[in-house]
């Protein structure tokens, strides 16, 4: 018999999943005025995707997560392909996180390492093979995984950050962001000043992940709300705080997007002489990526599992362990992310590949989204019947304003998606956008394909 997940398993799960030190340089990019991205990402974002997803997913707490509400409103089809993007868009992002996950090794062990192709790609690959096999063991295994990395791997050091930044500023060292009304009014000199806000929204991203162990959660129709209302409180505050103490150490046209969190901390720690320390914090900061990978590497493949066992892929596809776990799907998708990491070798440049591997799984994503949110308003009508225990509230004309505020942001993301950042390197424009729009074509028209041919496998 299978475990439960309690609330703050749940919670942690969140945490581990959202709340990301690695996105914090991002948002750092627009200094003081990142306050007003960061609200504009929550409450056009963040805020509708937490509440409309714990609507769906205390009325619909069977396994399957986004496949089981899209299906429900928009027809099977359209729920093969929510979930197919849910799934894939992770499997393009994978290499980003692990990246960053190589590149914190490196300060442990040896700096010089970081940057390193071969290097990277062996961590890369090395370590997804390895939470692979862990997440094989079952759902309490990664959640109890969870948990430990979003305390020690995310809360403690983002902490740490966040009291360095203010004791940076309280001991008078030059601070790189002005404090002021002036300084809170955003840059939009040109439309390529908001491109970064296609990663501050992808940072706020995996808040209907969890729904995808409802049916495993203790009492789903009341505390499942409760774990999004208590991850979604923690989450908010730190990013908040952890992308200002970043913008007050380091100066903007020196914030890494891979590597910026961590070299916040050496540089306080250079100032004091306590460079000795590093190593012990990168290890912390290490754990945290470690946690949020293992969540993400098992859930969206329990989702596309739900689909697999509805005819969706061939037989040997919904194949299951003694733990529940989808062995076959699992090992598939670890196939694909260790070919997708031979582009740290082939690929000059890290920094620019990363950015395009950000924005594909940004607008892969944000498709994902928009179906999710018309499929919680199409529900209010087509299976009113259903009983939520959690209603976002105000009725239907509630669930219309804040689906239709998450349908606008994820709209206006998708668009600024195919304008590279001026501080990145991206290369030829043509190349950019070649490269987003194929992916889109390829990645969206493939679950279409698949779905066609399903009677070949059905009828036999």
């Amino acid at each position: 018999m299978t475990k439960k997940i309690n609330v703050f398993i749940l919670t942690m799960i969140n945490i581990a999943t959202i709340l990301s030190i690695r996105n914090w340089p991002i948002s750092a990019q627009y200094g003081f005025s990142s306050i007003i991205f960061l609200l504009l990402a929550l409450f056009f974002f963040f805020i509708p995707a937490a509440m409309v997803s714990a609507e769906l997913a205390t009325g619909w707490p069977q396994k399957g997560g986004v496949f089981v509400w899209v299906k429900e409103a928009l027809g099977h089809r359209f729920g093969f392909l929510a979930v197919w993007l849910l799934w894939l868009e992770n499997v393009v992002w994978y290499p980003t996180i692990l990246s960053f996950i190589a590149a914190t090794i490196a300060y442990i062990i040896n700096p010089a390492l970081n940057g390193n192709k071969w290097y990277t790609f062996l961590v890369v690959i090395t370590v997804f093979w390895l939470i692979t096999f862990v997440n094989l063991k079952g759902v309490q295994v990664f959640g109890w995984i969870s948990s430990i990395s979003a305390i020690f791997g995310t809360l403690i050091p983002g902490t740490l950050i966040i009291c360095l930044g203010f004791a940076w500023y309280a001991l008078g060292y030059p601070s790189n962001i002005t404090f002021s009304l002036e300084a809170l009014k955003p840059n939009l000199n040109h439309f390529s000043d908001l491109a970064f806000l296609a990663g501050v929204i992808l940072s706020f991203g995996g808040i209907e992940m969890s729904a995808v162990h409802a049916k495993d959660v203790e009492n789903p129709q009341r505390n499942y709300s409760r774990a999004i209302l208590y991850s979604a409180s923690i989450i908010i505050v730190l990013t908040i705080l952890g992308t200002l103490a970043i913008s007050v150490i380091i100066p903007k046209d020196d914030i890494n997007l891979i590597s910026g969190s961590i070299e916040a901390i050496y540089s306080f720690f250079k100032q004091f002489g306590l460079e000795k320390f590093i190593p012990l914090i990168a290890l912390l900061i290490l754990i945290g990526p470690l946690g949020g990978v293992s969540s993400w590497a098992a859930g969206p493949c329990r989702g596309l599992l739900a689909a697999a066992e509805k005819g969706d892929f061939p037989p040997f596809m919904r194949k299951i362990n003694k733990h529940d776990m989808p062995v076959n799907v699992m090992l598939i998708q670890a196939v694909i992310v260790t070919l997708l990491s031979f582009a740290f070798i082939f690929m000059p440049n890290v920094s620019s590949s990363f950015w395009m591997i950000t924005v594909l799984s940004v607008q892969l994503y944000t498709v994902m989204y928009v179906l999710m949110f018309i499929s919680g308003i199409v529900l209010r009508y087509k299976r009113k019947d259903v009983q939520r225990h959690y209603k976002v509230p105000f009725g239907n004309i509630g669930m219309w304003i804040i689906s239709c505020m998450g349908i606008l942001g994820c709209l206006f993301t998708f668009v600024i998606g195919f304008v590279p950042p001026s501080p990145v390197d991206t290369g030829r424009l043509l190349f950019f956008e070649l490269f987003i729009v194929l992916g889109l074509i390829i990645f969206c028209s493939t679950p279409l394909i698949i779905f066609q041919l399903r009677h070949l496998w059905n009828d036999k």
